[in-house]
């Protein structure tokens, strides 16, 4: 029997057993056997006592680290660049052999490449991993050799994609957007007749999370090739291509809908021809190499030891009942996957359901009766609660919180176990005021939302989503704010690469959802992580409870209760359960 970790017990509950080194009980001491059982009974009888159960402690996530094969790296630039003789002399392949390996001076040529492309894609030069791009370096710099004037357009070099919408390299990898305008350079005519943007990430760090769906999809015969191990798959709104090159995984996505094509609605078949063009222009840009990475194991969080006097939320995945697809329930998720600045400026605020409390729409499954006047009672089709057609409600803007990230939304989510769910977490600011013309709505804009963490912006103008990336040595991970009126947020310059500070300003808690007043004044706040299936949306909750109590300075406490009686419902792959997801959704 091998015993691979030695026991901890902290005050308030936070008892874990921690792996150090691997220890053959059989070689220990009577003595040293009896310390050994000793700890592990102290442990269990802490977890026993009241108030000291180990069920309300939160963990950070596994994260891995790969490898990079920066000598293949090397190979690959090496073929790429003699394709254009006039200038493959200027690059020097033979590295200083004395240095450790991580100093770029032992590849020259990755130097050399980062000097060309820099001027291009801002610190390229950072990034730990190659980083892939449709940017043919040797034909850029041949065409300067033979006088091709500095005008001219990127996308001669970049198979048509235009200049980098966005371009973020830092210690964890890198991020990038391109477009591409419709009849761009010999692409079919698509029905759709707007620019495709299409995003690529390359990672030295992937999150370990329980993901169902995760390592599917199909090969594409046709880039077989170039990239063997290539999976396409479509999943929560976007198509993707993930391939490992390097030792390290990339993923290009689009988002689209998997539904017939439409001049104002990408649908995933054409989405999937410009992805392959893109895959297809994929050249080593830049990059350079860096201190070995080592994997980061879980741990306890930290949490204030003082009560809060008032703060009070239900257990992560507790969703109301009966408000999941084919009433599945929710994902119960304890994992704290950053350590951030609440979203909302001030406290308090009110993590809840939207579509299910007062006011709400019942996701669009009926009301009973149908509201008639402010104030009149309601219940959704699917629920028993009890409701008031009044957005001020005081159910609204009180304790306790409640988890919505699996609450019924058509949107594919892998981590709920429908396959389908919200996406994130609805919040709710200080309270409501309604306005002053008899309406029974909260007045908007009037408190402040911020950035949660240091990072930079990926938005495109008009667009409805604020999406904060962050990358740090032990992070990459996306954080997404919704429901801003995005003619504010264009405005104020809310858009792609601008740097943000933790605790800045990006805009105000409003209700715009496809125009002002289309939803509840509050914010729709996610968080995705970074996989070798690219960006997977998982459970805010216990990340924003964490964020709240450092906010307010004080612990909350867990509040379970029996779920309310709902009303007969269809079981999972029940034919006739007139649920399915559709091909849109409020957020």
């Amino acid at each position: 029997m091998t015993f691979a970790s030695r026991a901890r017990c902290y005050v308030g509950s936070e008892c874990q057993i921690r792996s150090t080194r691997h220890v053959r009980l059989a070689v220990l001491g009577n003595s040293s056997l009896r310390l050994v059982k000793h700890a592990v009974a102290l442990c269990l009888a802490l977890a026993a006592v009241p108030g000291r159960a180990s069920a309300d402690e939160f963990k950070t996530p596994a994260i891995s680290a790969v490898r990079v094969e920066w000598r293949t790296v090397l190979d690959q630039f090496k073929s790429e660049i003699r394709t254009w003789p006039e200038i493959a002399d200027r690059f020097t392949f033979n590295g200083r052999r004395r240095l450790p390996p991580s100093d770029p001076r032992t590849m020259p040529a990755l130097m050399q490449l980062n000097a060309v492309t820099l001027p291009i894609f801002t610190g390229i030069n950072q990034s730990p991993v190659p980083v892939l791009l449709p940017f043919d370096a040797g034909m850029f710099l041949s065409a300067r050799a033979t006088g091709a004037p500095a005008s001219l357009s990127l996308a001669q070099y970049q198979a048509g994609f235009q200049p980098a919408e966005m371009f973020r390299a830092g210690p964890s990898g890198y991020d990038a957007e391109f477009a591409l305008a419709p009849g761009g350079m010999g692409l079919p005519q698509l029905t759709f007749t707007k620019p495709v943007e299409v995003q690529i990430t390359g990672s030295i760090l992937t999150y370990d999370i329980d993901d169902p769906s995760g390592g599917k999809g199909e090969p594409v015969k046709a880039l077989a090739a170039q990239f063997p191990d290539l999976r396409r798959v479509i999943r929560e709104g976007y198509v993707r291509y993930a391939f490992t090159r390097f030792g390290v995984p990339y993923v290009v996505s689009i988002q689209c809908l998997d539904s017939v094509p439409r001049a104002n609605r990408l649908a995933c078949r054409e989405a999937s021809v410009v992805a392959e063009r893109f895959l297809k222009a994929l050249r080593v840009a830049g990059g350079g190499p860096s201190r070995p990475r080592m994997n980061i194991a879980p741990d306890v969080v930290a949490r204030p030891a003082t009560p809060s006097p008032d703060f009070t939320y239900r257990p992560p995945g507790d969703i109301l009942a009966n408000t999941g697809y084919r009433g599945q329930g929710g994902h119960a998720d304890s994992t704290v996957y950053a350590q951030i600045r609440f979203p909302i400026e001030q406290a308090p605020a009110f993590a809840n359901s939207q579509s299910f409390l007062n006011w709400g729409d019942c996701f669009h499954r009926g009301r009973i009766p149908p509201p008639h006047a402010k104030g009149a009672a309601y219940r959704c089709k699917s629920s028993n609660k009890p409701l008031v057609y009044d957005e001020s409600a005081a159910e609204n803007y009180s304790y306790p919180w409640q988890d919505n990230f699996c609450e019924a939304r058509d949107f594919n989510v892998g981590q709920c176990s429908s396959g389908s769910g919200h996406q994130g977490q609805d919040i709710r600011p200080t309270t409501c005021t309604l306005r002053n013309d008899g309406a029974d709505r909260c007045i908007a804009n009037r408190y402040s939302v911020v950035a949660v963490r240091d990072g930079v912006i990926i938005r495109s103008p008009k667009q409805q989503a604020v999406t904060l990336l962050i990358n740090t040595r032990n992070e990459h991970m996306r954080f997404r704010y919704m429901h801003m009126n995005p003619v504010q947020l264009d405005e104020d310059g809310v858009l792609n690469d601008r740097r943000v500070e933790e605790g800045e300003k990006i805009g105000l808690v409003s209700n715009y959802m496809d125009f002002p007043g289309g939803t509840t004044s509050h914010l729709h706040f996610d968080v995705q992580v970074f996989t070798r299936d690219g960006w997977i949306w998982v459970n805010p909750y216990v990340t924003l409870i964490s964020a709240y109590e450092r906010l307010i300075g004080g612990r909350g406490r867990e509040i379970i209760t029996p779920s309310e009686p709902g009303p007969a419902i269809a079981k999972p792959n029940d034919p006739t359960d007139p649920e399915k997801p559709a091909e849109g959704g409020e957020n």
